[in-house]
């Protein structure tokens, strides 16, 4: 299909914002903020379908009051990814205030279901939430997959053109709770559970070695265990967020006598940085380091860190998902964001992404990259939430869309 043609087609995906309404006025919160020159509202597309009269500009000291308690947003949308072929998606985002004042953090919690043209069924369920004060931020991260995809082997130096053709069902629970012990710092624990059932190897035109792979991986895998978790979390926004700093360390010990397959552990080091430039501007440039470690134990071929198989399968823009796959991997990714319209209503992006990785056989010091550029769309201004329509690039000659509600990262 021609690009073109496909991005128009992508674009013309609509949907729908819609903010509630707080029933009492014992949360609602002002902010002030002094304009040196004409402000121009912020606007989202119920504002362009809206028939009600827009506020008039003005240069003087506008004083803006938050009167709703929380904000969904609801899209449906046709994508196209590498991973799932052409795909229908209904997603929704809910965003809410349980704290006062301007620094308070914004809990969301999100969900979506898609179907694909190979036939693929993806049902998450991820929840953010920040008790009263601040006290505890409580994590939910429930997915239900049904995905017959491609797997490569490990390390950095497989052939795009060798891939083997997998079926899987999966379900993944991982809960954690932590609670604060500084401003910003928090640190708690959480149980992970991941089922992969139906494991099989369908691809046609490679029977004999469709065998040796059933062989090592089986046909179930279970991993189950606790983890302990240290937060660092300085942004007011986890679903757009434009500055602040966020430092999440979660250590696993999957355990036998939790119905793990065998004894293995991983380690998990995520830390992104927010920066508005140029200073003063809405622009924001993002920055993410990302590690995924495997210190000890040998896990299940398809637990071991892999490309687009992060908590929100967004590693690896570039790639399509399982690409690349090893014991450890280590990921770095840079993305500027900025305005294409004043009222924040189009804005669009560029990235930059390197990864790295050492397989079970022998460590391959290949750096990866993937680069590429995308559009945002504003579906609901109050929190943030955006369309993200992104096309992105490989070194093997990989290329694809990439779609998601809320930022990459």
């Amino acid at each position: 299909m021609n690009v073109k043609a496909l991005t128009l087609f992508l674009i013309i995906s609509f949907g729908l914002s819609i903010a509630f309404p707080q029933k009492t006025s014992s949360q609602t919160k002002s902010i002030e903020e002094k304009i040196d020159t004409i402000h121009i509202q912020d606007k989202d597309i119920v504002d362009v379908f809206s028939r009600k009269k827009q506020t008039k500009l003005t240069d003087t000291v506008i004083t803006k009051t938050k009167t709703k308690n929380y904000f969904l947003s609801i899209v449906p949308a046709v994508g196209y990814t590498l991973q799932t072929g052409f795909a229908g998606i209904i997603s929704a985002n809910i965003g809410y205030y349980t704290n006062k004042g301007p620094d308070a953090k914004i809990s969301s919690i999100s969900t979506s279901i898609t179907y694909s043209e190979y036939n693929q069924v993806i049902l998450p369920v991820f929840a953010n939430i920040w008790t009263k004060g601040e006290r505890y931020n409580i994590i939910s991260d429930n997915r239900y997959i049904s995905y017959p995809s491609n797997i490569y082997g490990l390390g950095g130096q497989t052939d795009p053109n060798q891939g083997h053709t997998i079926n899987f069902s999966q379900i993944k629970l991982h809960q954690s709770i932590v609670r604060k012990i500084a401003n910003n710092l928090y640190a708690g624990i959480g149980y992970y559970y991941d089922y992969f059932w139906n494991i099989k190897i369908i691809d046609p035109q490679t029977r004999l070695i469709n065998v040796y792979i059933q062989k090592e991986f089986g046909s179930t895998a279970t991993a189950s265990g606790p983890i302990v978790k240290l937060l660092y979390d300085s942004r007011t926004n986890q679903i757009n967020p434009e500055k602040g700093l966020y430092f999440n360390v979660v250590l696993r010990q999957n355990l036998q006598e939790l119905g793990s397959d065998n004894q293995w552990a991983s380690l998990l080091i995520d830390a992104r940085k927010y920066i508005n430039f140029p200073k003063r501007s809405k622009n924001v440039l993002a920055l993410w380091a990302y590690e995924w470690l495997t210190p000890a134990g040998n896990p299940n071929y398809l637990l071991l860190p892999s490309n687009g198989w992060d908590d929100q399968y967004n590693t690896g823009r570039g790639y399509i998902q399982s690409r690349f796959r090893g014991k450890q991997m280590s990921y770095f990714e840079t993305e500027y964001r900025y305005r294409i319209s004043r009222n924040g209503l189009i804005g669009g992006v560029v990235f930059f992404n390197v990864e790295n990785y050492a397989g079970n056989l022998k460590p391959y010091a290949n750096f990866l990259p993937g680069y590429g550029a995308g559009l945002r769309i504003k579906l609901n201004k109050k929190s943030g939430a955006n369309l993200c329509l992104d096309y992105g690039f490989g070194n093997d000659g990989s290329r694809g869309f990439y779609l998601n509600l809320g930022e990459v990262f």
